[in-house]
């Protein structure tokens, strides 16, 4: 069965409300500034870094601000073009391609990211853009997750509940259910540490990263 392509808003028709929707609902700059921080740690000027389901390029964009070389990667022509017209966009390379199967040579980047991402994947695309992650990272990079988590209270329950209807149950499933560490785990990245949990509109988000482990087959 092909795989349903998901836009960044999780419905084609939310593609140009993405911005101010996650600006308005998602503490952007709190999140934001945290995963760029930790994208950034320990990573030497000029380093490649892929941002995998790129969107709209604010993250992107960032990190190249940032001074690291970055290649932003979506399967959304629409969404590219919305990056692309943003100040900054020039300093990012901008490619078009799934995260299933993505346009980059292995062992070519020291870290991937993927913010918001992994919840609009089903069970096995989750799986198979992780084993991408690995197969692109080079021997000690890391993997930087930015995505829905466990709600720990009534009112993220609510909120992840109504997450639930907009993007659809399937692909939040095994983060609603406290997951994700073990996909990245799974996937083969070792030292997986959850480093922050945010209360959002819509749950509760959390930062992870892992390290690359074994080397891909």
């Amino acid at each position: 069965m092909t795989e349903r392509y998901v836009p960044a808003a999780g419905r084609p028709a939310f593609t140009r409300l993405y911005d101010p929707v996650v600006a308005l609902t998602m503490r952007e700059a709190t999140f934001r500034g945290r995963l760029c921080a930790q994208v950034l740690d320990g990573l030497a000027p000029g380093a490649p870094v892929v941002d995998v389901g790129c969107g709209t390029g604010t993250l992107a964009i960032a990190l190249a601000a940032a001074g690291a070389e970055v290649i932003g990667v979506d399967g959304d022509p629409e969404v590219l073009a919305l990056a692309r017209a943003k100040a900054g966009a020039a300093a990012v390379q901008w490619r078009k391609g799934p995260a299933t199967a993505l346009p980059l040579a292995g062992e070519s980047a020291d870290r991937v990211v993927m913010s918001l991402l992994l919840h609009h994947l089903g069970a096995g695309a989750k799986r198979t853009a992780l084993a991408e992650a690995v197969r692109v990272l080079r021997p000690g990079g890391r993997l930087h997750v930015a995505d829905w988590g466990r709600p720990r209270d009534p009112v993220m329950r609510t909120g992840a509940w109504v997450l639930a209807r907009v993007d659809g149950p399937e692909g939040l499933r095994e983060h609603l259910s406290g997951g994700v560490p073990a996909l990245l785990a799974d996937a083969g990245f070792v030292a997986v540490a959850v480093h922050d949990r945010l209360r959002t509109t819509w749950g509760s988000l959390e930062l992870l990263s892992g390290l690359r482990g074994r080397k891909p087959t």
